[in-house]
């Protein structure tokens, strides 16, 4: 006679062994408030060495939720789309919610549209589209969740959509501040793809700047967030003596004009000051260290995900007050131009 299924381990089993009731088993599984440290502790070691899962369907028709929030993420290794998603899964798992990720391409326009199919298939209380690109088709994207969008998404249909302030923005505005701040008659700018909203939100925040200290608006050069194409406008900034001051859209593309000026011969800063963004682990350690802006990509998720949890969840969570979320880093690769040295 085959020997019986052994019964999984339930909330029961963890209550007996961690020494506590079933109510708080329950609390400490959803991540609810109001227990301690210690208890929240014992109740875990005590799952994780009877091998407790939680049945998510069974919470999910208890609940009406799934705990569970999904993902429209941009298939990229670049530092800002991938930092974003790693605060998102840390985040989401501090407050008790599981994450689902549905990559999509740059190019594909029916990829957003595929990946919330999906994640509303797999069951998901709301969705985070993380690198929205302007599409260059009209789509039509039905979500039945509350979604936020760090960008707009034209043709998103949902309950309620929510887009964060675009730091983009402010960023591009610091760094060009900076540069006129030092004395420059004006200031370059190496720009993202421009598909991208992160990208446009930069340009705006440049040109915001300029146009408040009257400073002449050159035309942008755009690159596509990647070394090779920063070195490309780099040669072209290296030909143009006049050039002596550039705000470059991410630090993968400064990389590359840095290394175009010095093999030109331009000088940085004596020549041409340097801005990026982002401050990724390298740019304190290029030649010259590089000067840029850091976005604090903890507070931007932090806040983002608070504002989805409050439609979520119908206001049983506060959400965070707005924070500056980008802070300029000065470093050696800027300086006044020679003539007001």
């Amino acid at each position: 006679m085959p020997e019986a299924r052994r019964r999984p381990p339930g909330s029961t089993d963890v209550a007996r062994l961690a020494g506590v009731s079933q109510k708080t088993v329950s609390r400490v599984i959803n991540g609810e408030p109001y227990v301690s440290d210690e208890i929240r502790q014992r109740v875990l070691a005590a799952a994780r060495e009877l091998g407790y899962r939680r049945n998510t369907a069974a919470r999910a028709l208890n609940l009406g939720r799934f705990h569970r929030i999904g993902v429209a993420s941009l298939g990229s290794s670049l530092y800002g789309p991938a930092s974003m998603l790693i605060a998102l899964e840390r985040h989401a798992r501090e407050v008790g919610y599981a994450l689902s990720v549905v990559n999509t391409m740059e190019g594909d326009d029916t990829g957003v549209v595929n990946a919330v199919e999906t994640l509303l298939e797999q069951g998901v209380d709301g969705i985070v589209i993380s690198e929205p690109i302007v599409a260059e088709q009209e789509l039509r994207i039905d979500a039945s969740v509350p979604v936020l969008s760090f960008g707009p998404v034209a043709g998103l249909d949902a309950p309620q959509v929510i887009t964060p302030g675009p730091s983009g923005v402010d960023a591009g505005r610091e760094a060009t501040e900076h540069l006129l701040r030092l004395g420059h008659a004006t200031v370059r700018h190496v720009a993202g793809p421009s598909r991208w909203w992160a990208a446009r939100d930069r340009v705006r925040g440049w040109r915001e700047a300029l146009a408040a200290a009257g400073a002449p608006e050159p035309p942008p050069l755009e690159g596509d967030w990647s070394p090779a194409s920063g070195y490309a406008a780099g040669r072209v900034l290296a030909a143009d003596r006049e050039a002596t001051a550039v705000f470059v859209a991410n630090d993968d593309m400064a990389i590359g004009v840095l290394h175009a000026l010095a093999e030109a011969g331009r000088a940085v800063p004596e020549d041409v000051s340097v801005v990026g963004m982002d401050d990724v682990p390298a740019a304190a350690y290029l030649s010259p260290p590089l000067t840029t802006v850091r976005q604090d990509f903890e507070a931007i998720i932090a806040h983002g995900l608070a504002l989805l949890l409050e439609r979520i969840e119908g206001g049983s969570r506060v959400a965070v007050h707005d924070t500056p979320v980008t802070h300029l880093v000065v470093r050696r690769s800027t300086s006044p131009p020679k003539e007001k040295r």
